[in-house]
């Protein structure tokens, strides 16, 4: 049998890249570097001890959970598939006979990002990245949430009720094993007569990049409306902001005047008050702004899978949605240089 040479490894390397390699357009795009500073200052509070193998660099580590989202891989099939896929060792900088993170190792990580809360520094270290860029926010900001769900729980009744008094039953604390294997954070909620379970993804995408600019993370039962006010972008060069009829009450428009923001949410119908055809005209204008955030939504669930996201609890859902919203912005770089190619 012929060993492979290094020759054959750059043969094939050339090959991906005439196939269109996403992944090096990413590296391309994405100055890395602006991660270092959070990364080295949050994971070395994470670190009780010196002792042992030294860990792998943060940075190579960053990559993999930014490639886990990408692709939705569990840790396992993550460690499988960068083991086995040339392009993945490539973008996360491993030759293919370098030493790769297990599925523990990667887990560990993605609990200190947990710990430090970490995701959030390094979603706004992007955004500073992209102004530098010039790709500031403009046009305004449209607002709108996703519901992402979990798998279910299986609980009865009266364990159901307790957990939405924010409470734990007694038995579960008993036996530490079965704790925590429940997600005592996701909650149930309706939807066009469907029921779901799980978390909210909301987020404020400005109207002329189609960048994800802020966010907040839930469980599934909290309105929209809720989060209306933490999705307002102060860095956007225009100050509208753009929603569905989901997020219009007196105290929102209120709260918009308020704070200095043109209201361009749309009118809501109510029982025995229908729309005027004034209103139905605004609200079809609107309506096409608006479809921008669809697109975002549209490429999380389509091109990142991310219908389904395994995990317990609401912190670790927050991590992994953040970072899903992050990838989902490099990648959108990728494809707004080639659009103002």
């Amino acid at each position: 049998m012929l060993q492979p040479s290094f020759f054959d490894t750059d043969e094939r390397l050339r090959k991906l890249d005439q196939l269109g390699d996403p992944l090096k357009a990413i590296n391309e795009v994405v100055d890395w570097s602006v991660f270092h500073p959070i990364l080295r200052k949050g994971l070395k509070k994470s670190r009780k001890s010196n002792a042992g193998r030294p860990p792998y660099e943060a940075l190579l580590m960053f990559k993999l959970v930014i490639l886990q989202s990408l692709y939705t891989l569990s840790d396992e099939q993550t460690e499988y598939q960068v083991r086995d896929r040339l392009s993945f060792q490539r973008f996360v900088g491993l030759e293919p006979e370098s030493r790769v993170p297990d599925a523990k190792t990667l887990w560990l990580f993605k609990e200190s990002l947990k710990k430090e809360r970490l995701d959030e520094k390094l979603f706004g270290a992007f955004g500073d990245y992209l102004e530098q860029l010039g790709l500031h926010a403009q046009h305004g900001t449209v607002v709108d949430a996703r519901i992402v769900q979990v798998p279910r729980q299986r609980n009865s009744r009266d364990e159901n009720l307790t957990i939405k008094d924010k409470l734990v039953p007694s038995d579960w604390l008993e036996k530490p094993h079965k704790l925590a294997q429940k997600d005592t954070d996701a909650r149930w909620t309706k939807k066009r007569n469907q029921n779901y379970y799980g978390y909210k993804n909301h987020i404020g995408v400005d109207v002329k990049h189609k960048f994800i600019r802020t966010y907040t993370v839930t469980s599934a039962e909290v309105h929209d409306s809720q989060e209306f006010e933490a999705l307002l972008d102060k860095r956007n060069s225009k100050r509208t902001v753009y929603a569905d009829s989901a997020y219009r009450s007196e105290e929102a428009e209120k709260m918009l005047r308020e704070k200095g923001y043109i209201s361009r949410v749309h009118h809501r119908a109510w029982r025995g008050h229908p729309l005027n055809g004034l209103q139905e005209r605004w609200n079809k204008a609107r309506s096409k702004v608006r479809a921008r955030v669809e697109h975002v939504f549209g490429y999380q669930v389509q091109a990142m899978k991310q219908t389904m996201v395994r995990g317990i609890g609401l912190e670790r859902i927050r991590l992994k949605l953040g970072i899903a919203n992050l990838a989902y912005n490099m990648k959108r770089l990728t494809l707004w240089q080639v659009e103002s190619a």
